[in-house]
């Protein structure tokens, strides 16, 4: 089986094992919560001003996300990813040319946040992720490549600007923010993380224009055109270790307008509503050593290679290539998030988040958020909130309805847990939980 179905695998068990321990895009709908901490930086650097936290310490957090616009599961049958993810005859299959399907493990290690004054505070955080995207595959194709699945039928496919990738990597930052202008009615506070950026390693591939026609009688696989295919030095995707990292630089700007009723208490009041805008992870990773394949994909194959054959056996027996040794760079998510909280009594709030991905994969590999919108209720007090993220997602036709609850030192919840306990036919799911030791004001 190859690089990219492997790691698709790993993202589900990781989702699986996570759900049973009882643990987004990340943390859906808790980093607007005015008690987040640590965990707001991860939609704008700029709440870490003037936060209702004296001091903050995040021990472990972890958040994940799968999604895909290709099959749909029941995920009450969880008996059904024991080998991976297998497609039966009664899966809800959507195959066209362009099929999607991303995936991303967040973890939140170590990490303080505190306030220096009223209008200045700093973080420190340590954190490691892993990304896995395939993006414009044709769906049919992809089946064919499962090998829990050997009964497909005839197909063709004509698939234009595919590409593939697997990036994991770990990120040591220092945030700062500032209270701009304060005043009786309005406020402007700005904040900036950098990041220094601990490459493990990764994958990627990619094609402007691939071919593929299948026959069932002669279980032959035809294809045409060229594929561009490479990984970082000693990278296995099946054991994912940083051992021999690399290094790059990263970074995150934001700012935060808040505006403020007069004659109320501003503890349960800080603002009447607020608008939030970012830049979230802006920044590379330089491989050096990294090996790049060009491949003539113009041949006729033997299709149950797919089940004896990892992708690099497959196109070096099969195809003629070149390789070409040199640097590579892994372009972060690299993404628009911006975010309005209104303030109904002090203790009931609603949020509208968006998140708009500003980088595709073209010459170089970008890991790829998916454009997501979400609308939050949530009722919020020192020691406890309570919300509720109502999400529309990239590659997912459905509403994903959630929930999460913040408890002292313990938050857990879902984006998408309550669409998916009612549906069958589910396209994406996420998962997070975080322990921490909150000191509040």
């Amino acid at each position: 089986m190859n690089r990219f179905f492997k790691l698709q695998f790993f993202f589900i068990a990781a989702f699986l094992l996570m759900s049973k321990a009882s643990i987004a895009q990340t943390f859906i709908g808790s980093t607007v919560d005015n008690h987040a901490g640590v965990h707001s930086l991860l939609l704008n650097p700029a709440l870490a001003v003037d936060s209702k936290m004296r001091l903050d310490i995040n021990l472990f957090s972890t958040s994940a996300y799968i999604g895909n616009d290709f099959l749909s599961v029941d995920l009450n049958d969880l008996g059904g990813f024991r080998n991976g993810l297998e497609i039966n005859s009664d899966d809800n299959k959507n195959s066209t040319n362009n099929n999607n399907f991303i995936g991303n493990v967040d973890i939140l290690g170590p990490s303080v946040l505190f306030n220096l004054d009223q209008k200045n505070s700093l973080a420190f955080t340590t954190r490691v992720r892993g990304f896995f995207n395939l993006t414009n595959i044709g769906g049919d194709l992809y089946e064919l490549a499962n090998t829990e699945y050997n009964d497909q039928t005839d197909f063709s496919v004509n698939m234009e600007d595919a590409s593939g990738l697997i990036h994991a990597w770990a990120e040591f930052g220092a945030t700062y923010g500032r209270m701009i202008l304060d005043d009786e009615r309005n406020s402007l506070k700005g904040g900036v993380t950098l990041k220094y950026l601990a490459g493990a390693g990764g994958v990627y591939g990619g094609s402007k224009i691939l071919n593929a026609q299948y026959n069932n009688q002669s279980d032959l696989l035809t294809t045409s055109g060229e594929l561009s295919y490479g990984y970082t030095s000693g990278f296995d995707s099946d054991e994912i270790s940083f051992s021999d990292i690399k290094s790059g630089f990263g970074a995150d700007i934001g700012f935060v307008y808040e505006f403020k009723e007069e004659d109320v208490n501003v503890y349960y009041n800080p603002y009447k509503f607020r608008l939030g805008v970012s830049v979230m992870d802006i920044g590379s990773i330089n491989y050096d050593g990294s090996s790049r394949f060009i491949y003539n994909m113009n041949a006729t194959i033997d299709a149950n290679e797919f089940e004896s054959k990892d992708l690099d056996e497959l196109l070096e027996d099969n195809y003629n290539g070149v390789e070409i040794l040199g640097k590579t760079k892994f372009g972060l998510p690299t993404s628009l998030q911006f975010f309005g909280d209104y303030n109904l009594n002090g203790k009931f709030f609603v949020s509208a988040q968006g998140a708009l991905a500003l980088k595709r994969s073209s010459e170089n590999p970008v890991s790829q958020l998916i454009n997501s919108f979400t609308l939050t209720p949530r009722f919020e007090k020192r020691w406890i909130s309570v919300y509720s993220p109502i999400s529309i997602r990239q590659y997912d036709s459905s509403v994903s309805w959630g929930v999460g609850v913040r408890a002292g030192p313990v938050m857990i919840g879902s984006g998408s847990i309550l669409t998916n306990l009612i549906s069958s036919q589910s396209k994406s799911a996420d998962v997070y939980f975080g322990l921490k030791v909150p000191l509040y004001k």
